[in-house]
């Protein structure tokens, strides 16, 4: 128990599984024993955690996400509520990456995955640092945001007025918190990203706010 205990909560393949029975004869029977006794979580094929059960610590979603499909960083309304900037808790932990479009069902939840652009992607990704034990790649609030206009498929913004009823009354955005929001980023995102009406909205109404002319 000791050895998956000091694992802790990150993901790993089964090649360090049985690198830590390496003792014995057959550590494939040994992972499969974990596996039904609930000591060892499968993810996906070739990807485990370790239950709580075994270290007592909470499990982190965005860890896994930024594990189960690569490369990738969780953003859209994850990020957000992560960052506390929208008030829904979200169930669902959505992740931008590079590859194709992805949803994984597994035992700590559903985990979506967008693709955007190689040079877009790469804009306002942040290493979040946990405990000084763990860490994981997570949007900025900013990149978080244009991600989710990006991503909206039938959203359409034109006007600095439509963007900010937008923020308001349909994701109920925090809009205390934009006023120290990065402009760079956002013009980034106007650069390489899709939407580049919408982001233009967003981008003036971001850079007028403390106006409050809209």
């Amino acid at each position: 128990m000791e050895r998956l205990k000091n694992i802790g909560v990150i993901p790993i393949n089964k090649d360090i599984l049985y690198s830590l029975y390496s003792d014995l004869k057959r550590p494939d029977e040994k992972v499969s024993q974990l596996e039904k006794k609930e000591l060892i979580i499968r993810i996906k094929r070739d990807l485990y955690v370790v239950s709580p059960k075994v270290h007592h610590l909470l499990l982190s979603r965005e860890l896994v996400a930024n594990h189960l499909y690569g490369p990738s960083y969780v953003s859209l309304e994850s990020a957000l509520s992560y960052w506390g900037l929208i008030p829904e808790r979200v169930y669902l932990m959505r992740s931008v990456c590079t590859r194709l479009y992805k949803l994984y069902y597994t035992p700590l939840g559903q985990f979506e995955f967008v693709k955007m652009p190689e040079k877009y992607f790469s804009i306002g990704i942040h290493r979040e640092v946990v405990d000084n034990s763990y860490s994981f790649l997570i949007a900025t609030p900013e990149k978080a945001l244009c991600d989710k206009i990006i991503a909206s498929i039938n959203l359409k913004i034109q006007s600095v007025r439509a963007m900010r009823i937008y923020l308001e009354e349909d994701l109920r955005f925090d809009m205390s918190a934009i006023t120290s929001f990065d402009l760079q980023i956002i013009e980034k995102c106007i650069e390489f990203g899709r939407k580049r009406t919408e982001l233009t909205q967003l981008y003036k109404l971001l850079s007028n706010y403390d106006n409050d002319c809209f």
